[in-house]
């Protein structure tokens, strides 16, 4: 899968991008239709310790999922949002197989 990722405000290093490809690959497990993803990075300018924001978009025909979350690194945020996602994908498969 295609994994569009842009850091905003800042540099992505090529670690934090593959471990985010690598996590999402996991999702074709669950869905095998996903068209593209976009991962958002943010870094909020706050003296709070949980300030980077991972925001995710991911497009399946005829649906899309958004997830944001905000944690204290991005590896963080992108476990929680990719559980997340996964959860949501299993939902909807769910109610494709009940309607046909």
């Amino acid at each position: 899968m295609k994994v569009n990722t842009q850091s905003v405000n800042f540099t992505a290093d090529s670690k934090l991008i593959e471990f985010i490809q690598k996590r999402m690959d996991k999702l074709d497990m669950f869905y095998d239709k996903i068209i593209q993803s976009d991962v958002y990075l943010k870094v909020e300018n706050t003296s709070d310790k949980e300030n980077k924001i991972f925001e995710v978009k991911l497009s399946v025909p005829g649906d899309s999922f958004v997830v944001k979350k905000q944690c204290k690194t991005f590896e963080e945020g992108a476990d929680a949002a990719i559980a997340s996602l996964g959860r949501q994908i299993k939902k909807r498969k769910e109610k494709l197989r009940a309607h046909s």
